[in-house]
């Protein structure tokens, strides 16, 4: 069997495995660090060593199916990656087949006997999907039960309920009641960083204000990173995430900046990711991304029968955006892929770092990624965590003081009931992380072209550079995204309006006119808000008449 050259962390956990020498085995490996060749390496060495005589890798997705037995017939492993639970057994000449999570489940008999009919090595590759439906677990112990050995696998430490274990791992308590998943070998992000294994990643993060009708009829405006409560934050995120607002083609607009630059110094294929929450928004997306862009970006769905061959033509052309579903997260290869567009109300740990790990895989040289997330405080503690572990190998210079509050991992679901509706949306760039904190905008007017060209690569930029750098983008960005609202709406001007139409156009230029001027100043929205209303009177902005809403435009244009 040929041999491929294994990375040291794939050295160091295939001696722990074969030291271990027990039956199961969990490892723990940051996305994009070469789960899938570790676990082919140890099937080459029990296949040669006898141990074994036959190989079963279970995986989340049909597209990974292929994309397995792919890998294993370059490693001269011929597995079967078409076997459905109607086929009878494996054809002789293969050494196996991969299946799924969903057909294990649908039919566990048929594939206890298949692993049991030879001694077989099951790899699970995240493990965690065994428990996504009740049924899972039990139909995946009693699969793989006969197997002679299991490798288990997995992006990131997951937790689970005392009565939702996952076969064939090992808990520790968590000390909050829930168990974490204990890993015999673990790689994580810090580590593949200092290898060069994966790229350096910068998270950007988007505020604006948003404005929805909540289920008591009544109109409220709050901005993204300014919310008082979980229940309103959860609104104005949601609101945010709609595509009939500004906030989505404002943040397409800077992911496309940033891959232009890319594609300009050195990186010439960079591709983005839009990642939605659903099938709906991700059409709607895919609409913005060609009005901002003039690119027709590619539509990767779940329900599309060809969704996998879309995958493959988006990994091997030079196209530049991807608009997709969940079903990108994890275990999708596509290393040109170096930003990524958080338009989805996902914020699980486990999600989190599947997802970013689209985008960090490294290819040599001096890749960097760049992550756009809303500015609320569930992605603003994941990233945290993650940019803890790239400071710990590359460290930035020193910060300065603006701190971060504290954040809060628990944020529990919000109903925010059948009337709620999302009105509108503005964005604007509002802070790097670094260090825990959120770094805004400084004035460094002594940034030059050349150093432009380091943004995105911790350590050489302060993050006070990368942030003013950010934020001088972002005035053009606006323009853009501006520009293709209007070109999709056919908005006539407020004057030419009546009623609410012309109440609701009135809002938007005002919002549009204060988030302008809180970028080059630095006050917050609320703030410019609150002084308009004390110098020309009148209720809040949502609840002004038109009156009320050209004499703040007009007190707008004279600060």
């Amino acid at each position: 069997m040929p041999a491929l050259p294994l990375r040291t962390w794939q050295r160091a956990a295939l001696t722990a495995y074969h030291e271990a020498d027990r039956s199961d085995f969990l490892v723990t490996a940051t996305p994009g660090a070469g789960k899938t060749t570790f676990a082919l390496a140890v099937a080459q060495t029990l296949l040669a060593r006898r141990v074994i005589d036959r190989v079963v890798v279970v995986c989340p997705t049909d597209h990974l199916r292929t994309q397995w037995a792919d890998a294993a017939n370059r490693m001269g492993i011929e597995l079967d990656p078409t076997l459905s639970n109607a086929v009878g057994p494996v054809r002789p000449g293969l050494r196996g087949y991969v299946t799924t999570y969903a057909q294990i489940a649908s039919a566990p008999r048929r594939h206890r006997a298949s692993i049991s009919a030879k001694r077989s090595l099951v790899v699970l590759d995240e493990i965690h999907h065994a428990g996504d439906g009740l049924s899972w677990g039990d139909a995946v112990a009693d699969a793989c039960d006969p197997a002679r050995r299991r490798l288990s696998l997995t992006g990131t430490p997951f937790r689970t309920r005392p009565d939702e274990r996952i076969p064939f791992v090992r808990y520790d308590d968590d000390g909050s009641g829930g168990l974490t998943s204990s890993a015999d070998f673990t790689y994580g992000y810090g580590h593949a960083l200092a290898d060069r294994v994966v790229r350096p990643v910068v998270f950007a993060a988007y505020s604006g204000v948003s404005r929805w009708r909540n289920s008591a009829g009544e109109v409220v405006a709050e901005a993204l990173s300014e919310a008082a409560t979980k229940k309103s934050e959860a609104a104005a995120w949601k609101t945010a995430l709609s595509p009939t607002g500004r906030w989505v083609p404002h943040v397409i607009a800077a992911m496309d900046e940033r891959l232009t630059h890319l594609r300009a110094h050195g990186m010439p294929d960079a591709a983005g990711l839009v990642l939605a929450s659903d099938q709906d928004d991700a059409r709607a997306y895919a609409q913005i991304v060609e009005r901002v862009t003039g690119h027709k970006p590619a539509l990767i769905l779940s329900d599309d029968p060809t969704a996998n061959k879309r995958i493959k033509e988006f990994t091997d052309s030079t196209d530049r955006i991807a608009v997709c579903v969940r079903m990108i997260s994890e275990g999708v290869d596509v290393p040109r892929a170096a930003c990524l567009a958080w338009l989805t109300s996902y914020r699980t740990p486990l999600f989190f770092a599947q997802a970013v790990g689209r985008v960090v895989r490294a290819r040599g040289g001096h890749e960097s990624a760049t992550v756009f997330l809303p500015a609320v405080r569930p992605l603003l503690t994941l990233a945290a965590e993650m940019e803890a572990e790239r400071n710990h190998v590359i460290p930035p210079p020193a910060p300065g003081n603006d701190l971060l509050d504290s954040l809060d991992l628990e944020v529990p679901d919000e109903v925010l009931g059948n009337a709620f509706e999302a009105l509108e949306s503005d964005a604007e760039f509002a802070h790097v992380l670094h260090g825990g904190r959120a770094v805004v905008a400084d004035d460094h007017d002594d940034i030059s072209a050349d150093d432009a060209d380091f943004l995105g690569l911790p350590g050489l930029l302060s993050p006070e550079q990368t942030a003013s750098l950010l934020a001088r983008r972002d005035r053009d960005i606006r323009r853009r995204a501006g520009a293709a609202v209007a070109a999709a709406d056919d908005e006539p001007e407020p004057e030419e309006l009546a009623g609410y139409q012309q109440v609701a156009a009135l809002r938007r230029q005002l919002s549009a006119m204060v988030s302008a001027y809180a970028l080059a100043s630095g006050r917050p929205h609320g703030a410019i808000h609150a002084e308009l209303r004390r110098r020309t009177g009148g209720p809040p902005t949502p609840m002004a008449s038109v009156e009320q809403l050209q004499a703040r435009i007009a007190a707008m244009q004279k600060l």
